[in-house]
């Protein structure tokens, strides 16, 4: 009887120490593996896809190129708009777990259905022949599965995009006194890997599609994504998934929807903060005097109607704060910069790039030569070796030769980006005349399919000048939307340089489609050719040029009338002792610290 009362008292100890013992915290670091595989995988299968494409569409699938570079560029609009989508549903419906988990699972079935149409002769046209058939073109059952897979693959994307988000929710704890580490740790890693994966796909994936063929060169892709999605959702337990917060899109929508309502309302004076509802901890009491048309949507009416027991509107349809109405003023403001960037995804496609290389010599040895899409590696390294460079060696020297720090804010970076995108198009411009020239004087004319004894290195500078153009403006635009934007904003101005890309790529294919009517109008042979001899291409590039040349224009324009940034007022502040400063951090609400904390470690990490 005693031992049976010692074991029941020793189990209840044991029961007692283990109901005492605190569960492990979910998130953290162990956490990053999985999340940062998740992304380098999906990169890697989703850019390795990518080069080769208007080959597979002109050669398996018969399309001209006019028709194939159509086809790319509304696929490549669509996966830059999807992360916005993909935002505002993780935001609001689904959280960033679950919009990563389907990204990854609806992007693997896109990449899957497009090696399927490599694997399955029936999915593409037969192989043309000799006799008076010639060549078939695809059927509508078998375009209609090459878009689904393209589709499906850009839906994907828009869900994957979250990840970066999700990832800095589980390291981003305000209890830990190592928090800013883990960040920075979290970010390096994540960009790191990002970069390693973006050289793998444009150059291993790409080299296995030429050497090895389709049903390889598609089938890694979706084995990649296979695993990317199998690693993600195996630490599925170790997640934080936090709760689904109202979207900044519906606060937009109200703000809009309330100052509609109110708009025959009388503005109170702004010196009688207690007419303006406002959030508890805002910094901001009264609404800023510009677009004040929006102010209206923050007038109390009525206390006893509008406002509830704890503070909050009672309604928000009827009702906003301070805060909603500044973060739609700050989204107005910066629309005509943002557009000003639209200009930088403006091209011909990316299609006649690889068209371009494949006619030159790119023998290194005599049994190796590069693969064509593998030319755009260089674009990518050169926005790393220059970021380096202007970072580490360009701002330190001029600052020692000044005597005093020395900073391109962001909204002249993105100027500068501007006028060497300009150059970019010049100079691509003058070696597609060369390039051209040279087919002719080979004889080559008709045959768009030659080898010209002309160096691939040809092409190397106006890579360059690209990916330099991309450094300046797209880290530029980045940084000003983080500095101008409120703290709550943050995954708006995430969103916005792709959404500006995607509006690039229907305006190239606006574009596209006007030069190809307009050259080919009355029987004439038009600038848009399958082959690139006959082609007038470096006439297509002057015209871009041209574009470009107005859109620096429209950008001066666009910076005068946006007036003097965060960062421009603080430095005017420090220099006379003004109060600006404060002025300045108050109206928009600590957006510079998030955008210093947020981007040094992704400049550290990355130099994306």
């Amino acid at each position: 009887m005693d031992k049976e009362v010692e074991l029941g008292s020793l189990e209840g100890e044991l029961s007692t120490q283990h109901i005492s013992q605190p569960q492990r915290r979910k998130g953290g670091l162990v956490t990053m593996p999985f999340i940062i595989a998740n992304e380098a995988l999906a990169s890697m299968a989703s850019l390795g896809l990518l080069p080769n494409m208007i080959q597979y569409l002109m050669g398996s699938y018969k399309l001209h190129l006019a028709k194939a570079t159509q086809i790319l560029l509304l696929s490549s609009a669509t996966s830059n708009f999807t992360p916005v989508v993909g935002a505002f549903v993780a935001d609001s419906y689904l959280g960033r777990f679950l919009t990563v988990a389907l990204g990854s699972v609806i992007c693997f079935l896109g990449m899957s259905l497009l090696w399927l149409t490599a694997m399955i002769p029936q999915a593409r046209p037969p192989p043309c022949s000799h006799d008076s058939e010639g060549c078939k073109s695809a059927t509508g059952g078998q375009m209609a599965m090459l878009i689904s897979a393209l589709a499906l693959t850009s839906i994907g994307k828009g869900g994957l995009a979250c990840s970066l988000a999700f990832g800095a929710d589980q390291v981003n704890r305000k209890d830990n006194p190592n928090n800013q580490r883990a960040m920075e740790t979290f970010f390096s890693w994540y960009y790191a890997f990002a970069a390693i994966s973006v050289i793998i796909g444009l150059t291993v994936i790409v080299y296995i599609q030429d050497s090895v063929g389709w049903k390889v060169g598609y089938g890694v892709p979706a084995a990649l994504m296979l695993l990317s999605t199998i690693f993600f959702l195996l630490a599925s337990p170790l997640y934080v998934k936090n709760k689904v917060k109202s979207s900044l899109f519906t606060g937009f929508a109200q703000v809009i929807t309330v100052a509609y309502k109110n708009r025959k309302l009388s503005l109170p004076p702004t010196n009688s903060p207690e007419l303006y509802h406002r959030k508890k901890d805002s910094d901001l009491v009264v609404p800023t005097d510009k677009l004040s048309f929006l102010n209206k949507a923050c007038v109390i009416r009525n206390p006893e109607l509008d406002i509830a027991s704890d503070g909050s509107a009672s309604n928000p349809w009827r009702l906003c704060t301070v805060d909603q109405v500044e973060e739609l003023k700050a989204i107005i403001r910066v629309v005509p910069l943002w557009s000003t960037g639209i200009m930088m995804s403006v091209n011909i496609g990316g299609s006649f790039g690889l068209l371009q290389a494949k006619s030159l010599n790119r023998h290194i040895t005599s049994h190796f030569q590069v693969p064509p899409g593998s030319f755009s590696v260089i674009l990518v390294l050169s926005i790393f070796v220059w970021i380096a460079l202007y970072d580490r060696v360009i701002l330190p020297v001029a600052s020692k030769i000044r005597g005093k720090p020395v900073r391109i804010n962001a909204k002249r970076r993105m100027g500068v980006g501007l006028v060497f995108s300009f150059v970019h198009l010049v100079v691509s411009a003058i070696v597609e005349t060369t390039r051209r020239k040279r087919a002719i004087e080979e004889g080559y004319l008709n045959n768009g399919h030659a080898i010209l004894h002309m160096s691939a290195m040809w092409i190397f500078p106006q890579l360059i000048l690209g990916g330099i153009a991309e450094a300046f403006n797209a880290i530029g635009q980045n940084e000003f939307y983080y500095t101008e934007f409120p703290k709550s904003m943050s995954s708006v101005a995430t969103s916005l340089s792709g959404l500006g890309m995607a509006a690039g790529n229907l305006v190239s294919s606006f574009v596209f489609s006007v030069i190809e009517n307009v050259t080919s109008s009355g029987g004439k042979q038009g600038w848009i050719s399958d082959n690139i001899n006959k082609g007038r291409y470096d006439k297509y590039y002057w015209v871009i040029s041209g574009l470009s040349a107005l859109n620096i224009v429209y950008y001066l324009l666009c910076s005068w009338a946006y007036g003097p940034t965060v960062d421009e007022l603080r430095k005017v502040g420090e220099e006379n002792g003004s109060s600006m400063e404060e002025e300045a951090s108050t109206e928009l609400r600590n957006g510079g610290q998030f955008h210093k904390d947020f981007n040094n470690s992704k400049e550290n990490g990355s130099k994306d």
